[in-house]
């Protein structure tokens, strides 16, 4: 199963009021395992970013300057998500943006159902909790150190780990490395493993007194018993 961890960043809080995104970043996960291919992009927003915006992501007018618009890079954001599950953080927040940009340039939408909001997760599972990135990072125990300001890549980097931990860590698509076999412990794909015998036999945990006792008490049953006629 191919999953998409992504986050943005904007100008603000509101596309009906001329809000734009600024920054897209984005993680592969499959089958819950981190592929290494990312999806990382700074977008001009056409307009002046407020004060209030840039002290939470640090993206200021002149950086964003010579960055390709939305319309630029639509089609290539659209072929890395393609159909794949989305998974973020306060979903309604980045589809809705998202979908207002592509709305902006005449594309498709992206339907609300193909994301997944690890936010209604963690509030579901910890109910009266504190459900932002950096509380639940703190619950799981994970590196945030290096997020000083928000950025949608690393955001995304840590939510991957965030989400993985909500759903139960790796464990539940834990396979073993064909490698990790030798082929003598392997007898080809799709068959049942079977136990190989032991190279050394346990030892007997029967003492000498209590093979003595049993001896003994073997040699008392004369032709009336089996045992000593096998």
């Amino acid at each position: 199963m191919r999953e998409i961890v992504l986050d943005t960043e904007t100008t603000g809080f509101e596309p009906s009021e001329g809000d734009r995104i600024v920054e897209i970043g984005a993680v592969e996960l499959y089958n819950h395992v981190a592929t290494g291919k990312t999806y990382h992009q700074y977008i001009n927003p056409m307009r002046a970013m407020p004060q209030e915006a840039f002290e939470v992501h640090g993206l200021g007018d002149d950086f964003l300057r010579d960055k390709p618009v939305f319309a630029d890079i639509a089609q290539e954001f659209v072929d890395f998500v393609g159909d794949a599950r989305l998974v973020i953080h306060n979903a309604a927040f980045d589809m809705k943006f998202l979908n207002a940009e592509l709305g902006w340039v005449n594309r498709p939408l992206l339907p609300m159902d193909q994301a997944l909001d690890t936010l209604a997760i963690a509030r579901k599972k910890f109910p009266g909790s504190p459900a932002s990135l950096d509380a639940l990072c703190r619950r799981f125990g994970i590196d945030n150190s290096s997020r000083t300001l928000h950025g949608a890549l690393l955001d995304s980097e840590i939510l991957a780990e965030v989400y993985l931990e909500l759903i139960g860590g790796r464990q539940p698509d834990l396979v073993l490395a064909q490698g990790s076999q030798s082929s003598s412990q392997s007898s080809g794909e799709g068959d049942a493993w079977r136990p190989l015998p032991r190279q050394r036999a346990l030892p007997s945990r029967l003492t000498e007194e209590e093979a003595a006792a049993h001896a003994s008490f073997v040699a008392g049953l004369a032709d009336g018993g089996l045992w000593p006629k096998t």
